[in-house]
């Protein structure tokens, strides 16, 4: 039964209803997505993939907003999957819309590849994570179908990457910095994409993307299906949205930017030097499953994990400066029986889709207030509780408010903290003695040195008693030698 065309046609393209359907199998999906489904021990689909599938399967284009962590990447999987497989038959065979027969990746005989496939559809994500995830969720959903896929990004070698290509693909997820490298050296050709997807789009234009994305969508047919989702919805992503999109519909899953009901929220208040005694008596004396600390800048990340280690906690960083093995070997150990903590930056704020992470701690607080939204949207998922904790400096208040303001929600003032040591890291005399502008504060000519209790001495003590005569002996029978003194004090400079 097809949903769209059963309701009643809205005056707008919106859709805000409610849906009585909650199985996949009532959605009209094909038989080997829906085993495939089942084997991933999901029955009952989430708000965004019942009103997206339908839409999908019927041919528009969509503009999807919904928070993190409510099945959009399944919502946009499973009708792709179905409408690539129930046109692939006359696709497969090689042969290009352009009626030239090119192929994926470079070939230097002269015999062309007859069953190579062309890429039809293309996935654009902001993260290699992301990237990654979203292939192993194409490649879990269409284990049945027959369809070829693969993933290319930055931060590996692309050999693999070329030979599954030249192999030939039909759905390929990627980022937009390796796609435009391929597409370059002659090993991409989407002159065949018949369904363009672009996921997290509002991340990718935070990340200086918009320039490669209008390069991409230009290389790609206009007769296609385009899918776009998005957490936020700013005025860039509206004007792309009515720029590649062709009467799309729209589809919201509850207000922008708000933060799961599950997630039990609150806040201490602490100095910034005090931040790494509270995170580690925080970690020693709750228990959890797994936590994702975030931090605000890489060096920070870095410099936490040392202090927990140094306070015999287990723990790791990802962030940009990683490569990828060492980035996907620290997500491994953190999915693993035994994980540890995760200290991340916001790379990680909505690429990471990892089951049972019971806690979240802002250990600073993000600049922009949406992001804070998408981190704490790391728990909590699959209908599991979850708790977020943020740690807000004296500075950092102005941010706490506008978190507040976008949320409105009053986090919870937690009392009850440590008894913080008086040498915190952080804080030392010379600290104190400087300046508002950085500067040392300068002592009065003739004053003692702080450390010292009594009058100023000379840096070259008089030489005394036996040593002394001795000195004075052996330059008794030479004149003294008058050292002359260039003007101003100048010392003579050596060659």
């Amino acid at each position: 039964m097809n949903l769209v065309s059963s309701r009643k046609r809205l005056p707008t393209p919106y859709i805000e209803r409610e849906i009585s359907v909650t199985s996949f199998d009532q959605l009209g999906l094909a038989d080997t997505l829906l085993r495939a489904v089942r084997a991933e021990g999901y029955h009952t689909a989430t708000p965004i993939q019942l009103q997206a599938i339908p839409s999908v399967l019927a041919g528009r284009d969509l503009m999807g907003c919904a928070q993190t962590g409510t099945g959009k990447t399944a919502a946009f999987a499973l009708p792709t999957l179905h409408r690539l497989s129930a046109n692939g038959d006359g696709a497969r065979n090689g042969h290009s819309a352009s009626g030239n027969g090119r192929q994926n990746g470079k070939r230097h005989d002269k015999h062309r590849r007859t069953d190579c496939r062309p890429i039809r559809a293309l996935i654009l994500a902001p993260t290699r994570e992301l990237a990654a995830q979203i292939g192993a969720s194409f490649a879990a959903y269409g284990r049945f179908t027959g369809l070829r896929y693969t993933v290319v990004y930055g931060g590996v070698g692309q050999g693999p990457q070329v030979r599954a290509l030249e192999n030939g693909v039909d759905v390929l997820v990627a980022t937009p910095g390796r796609l435009l490298d391929l597409m370059e050296q002659g090993y991409i050709d989407l002159r065949n994409v018949e369904i363009l997807i672009l996921d997290e789009a509002d991340q990718m234009l935070d990340m200086g993307f918009i320039v490669p994305l209008r390069r991409i969508v230009a290389s790609v047919p206009k007769a296609r299906q385009t899918l776009m989702f998005s957490a936020t919805m700013p005025a860039e992503i509206r004007k792309l949205a009515a720029e590649w999109l062709r009467e799309p519909t729209h589809i919201q899953v509850g207000p922008v930017a708000t933060p799961i009901e599950l997630v039990e929220q609150s806040v201490y208040f602490v100095e910034p030097r005090h931040k790494p005694h509270l995170l580690t008596h925080f970690l020693q004396n709750t228990a959890f499953t797994r936590t994702l600390v975030f931090a605000r800048t890489k060096h920070g990340a870095d410099k936490i994990v040392k202090n927990l280690v140094r306070s015999g906690i287990r723990a790791a960083a990802i962030h940009s400066n990683k490569s990828q093995n060492v980035r996907q070997r620290t997500l491994d150990a953190f999915k693993s029986n035994r994980p540890p903590v995760l200290v991340a930056t916001d790379i990680a704020a909505r690429g990471l889709d990892v089951d049972g992470i019971s806690h979240v701690i802002n250990y600073e607080l993000p600049e922009v207030a949406e992001i804070y939204v998408h981190r704490i949207g790391r728990t909590a998922r699959a209908g599991a509780t979850g708790i977020a904790t943020s740690f807000c400096g004296r500075d950092e208040r102005d941010q706490l408010r506008q978190i507040e303001r976008l949320t409105r929600q009053t986090l919870t003032v937690e009392q009850n903290q440590p008894e913080y040591p008086r040498d915190a890291p952080g804080t030392n005399d010379s600290n104190e003695r400087r300046h508002t502008n950085g500067a040392r504060s300068r002592r009065p000519k003739g004053a003692a040195h702080p450390t010292q209790s009594g009058p100023s001495k000379s840096r070259r003590p008089a030489l005394q008693g036996q040593h002394a005569q001795a000195t004075n002996g052996a330059t008794a029978g030479r004149p003294a030698i008058r050292r002359r003194r260039r003007p101003g004090g100048v010392k003579r400079r050596a060659l």
